[in-house]
């Protein structure tokens, strides 16, 4: 006797159909697992005779050979139990076999037969209906988010009883049906924190706005105190809003990684603030089972490093490619995975080990001791940074003044119509902001006239910039042009963009 039932496997944060054989034949009774598996697959065994067991149902002692097929992916977590446990009933005969066709199972079984959450089901649900597969079963726990997938019937049930009597005809399940388009706009929250907080820091909050409007990078240097995170946990409120595309491509890796919300998607755009201890795949992901990490936790939003000389330098230097690239590529026995990794990088940190140099009144760091504090971040990575800014010490003055700062509303509008401009100059081309902007690309859209060609040749030579530091400044130039509505680059835009970068 034979059956197959379907189900799926991550791969990175894809996600590829599993072919779940089962054959009940004479011999020994034994129960074998074969096919590229990972301990806690061959698992499932155990879990699977205890969860029949203890929902009632008692098979025949026979020899069962389980494949998962194919066999050169590697398949890995618990989501493998109740296809398991479906194809093994459908061989014995206590399901129909065709109740099983064209249905996509995948769910962790608890001895008592209960059925438990897994990770990356939105990714799953999707392949099965680009396969062909007119329904899902899967635990409750992940109901909303399979069902976030339109076009294709998700049934939640919570126990292997519930599916066994579904497939019976006993109990039909209820299949979960959400609106996506409301679900996802109820979803979107008013940001509580608001530039308008900010007391004074005109500079940052002015390097900010180019950071968001461009896609920038971020490096915000200054002494304790003076607002540096208050300002980068403010920027996701001055970016525009995700669209459902993009919320999809965000809740598939949110959802490989087992965090998404309630909801079932992500709606807001992410912000990630890894601590300084995260490791070097905590930070771009892998492991045995490549899974994503906080650069690509962090796509299509924000990725905040506070204290940035106190990361591991290994660990930071990691931050090099997927800058460039704006992806992780992952090399296994198994195969390369690719990460998306698309976020502007905000980093912030102190000018010397206790935080207060140049003001010798309170710092007590040697010339030497300042100079090897800021080495523990490369030339390399700083000049991947495009904006550089001080926050000056907060006085006494700017917290008692009256006057509230700008809000981060009005921020938006203009960060928006600097996206509005970028998008009609680079559609059909494979980039979208100015930030993303390839070497090649920068000659063509960052032009600038004569008096500006001899001043960006004047600090070319003064600050011993680099070709990429070079177009980094142009970058940004092109990006504050934007955000005055210029369509060619001033010379007082290059000037601007000229502070941002720092004295080699």
């Amino acid at each position: 006797m034979f059956a197959s039932v379907v189900s799926g496997a991550v791969c990175g944060i894809e996600s590829r159909l599993i072919s779940v054989e089962v054959d009940i034949s004479n011999g020994l009774p034994g129960f074998s697992m074969v096919g590229y598996l990972s301990s806690e697959v061959k698992e499932a065994q155990e879990r699977v005779r205890a969860a029949l067991h203890n929902s009632g149902i008692n098979l025949e002692p026979r020899k069962i050979t389980v494949n998962l097929s194919p066999a050169d992916i590697r398949k890995a977590g618990s989501g493998f139990d109740l296809p398991v446990a479906v194809a093994m009933l459908t061989a014995y005969g206590y399901i129909p076999d065709e109740m099983v066709r064209e249905i996509f199972f995948a769910g962790e079984l608890s001895l008592n037969g209960k059925l438990r959450g897994i990770h990356g089901i939105l990714g799953m649900v999707g392949e099965a209906k680009a396969a062909g597969c007119h329904s899902c079963i899967i635990p409750e726990a992940n109901v909303r988010e399979g069902a976030v997938i339109q076009g294709i019937r998700v049934y939640g049930a919570r126990s292997l009883s519930e599916v066994v009597a579904h497939l019976q005809g006993k109990k039909a399940l209820t299949p979960c049906v959400i609106n996506i388009e409301e679900t996802f706009q109820n979803g979107r929250k008013v940001h509580q924190e608001d530039f308008a907080d900010i007391k004074g820091q005109e500079i940052v909050r002015r390097a900010a706005e180019i950071a968001a409007a461009g896609r920038h990078n971020l490096l915000i240097s200054g002494p304790p105190g003076t607002g540096k995170s208050m300002i980068a946990r403010r920027i996701p409120s001055i970016l525009p809003p995700m669209t459902l595309d993009e919320s999809l491509e965000v809740s598939m890796i949110h959802s490989v990684a087992g965090i998404l919300p309630e909801e079932g998607i992500l709606c807001e755009r992410p912000f990630r603030m890894p601590h300084h201890t995260v490791s070097a795949v905590g930070l771009a992901g892998g492991g045995t089972v490549p899974r994503p990490g906080e650069i690509s936790l962090a796509h299509r939003g924000v990725l905040y490093l506070d204290e940035l000389p106190e990361f591991q330098k290994e660990t930071l230097e990691i931050l090099r490619q997927p800058l460039e690239d704006r992806e992780v590529i992952i090399t296994r026995n198994s195969g390369s995975y690719v990460f998306p990794s698309d976020f502007i990088l905000v980093a912030s940190r102190n000018p010397c080990k206790c935080g207060y140099y140049p003001d010798r009144t309170r710092c007590h760091c040697s010339d030497g001791e300042v100079r090897r504090y800021l080495r523990r971040i490369s030339r390399p990575l700083l000049d991947r940074i495009d904006l550089h800014v001080c926050a000056r010490p907060v006085t006494y003055e700017d917290l008692q003044g009256e006057a509230e700062g700008e809000s981060s509303e009005d921020i938006r509008r203009r960060v928006l119509q600097a996206h509005e401009i970028q998008t009609r100059r680079y559609a059909g081309c494979r980039f979208r902001f100015n930030g993303e902007l390839p070497a090649e690309a920068v000659s063509r859209y960052c032009r600038t006239d004569e008096k500006g060609g001899k001043l960006m040749q004047s600090v070319f030579t003064r600050k011993r910039l680099t070709a990429r530091t070079y177009h980094r400044v142009l970058k940004v130039a092109r990006t504050i042009a934007d955000l005055e509505g210029e369509e060619e680059i001033q010379t007082r835009h290059l000037s601007e963009a000229v502070c941002y970068r720092p004295e080699e």
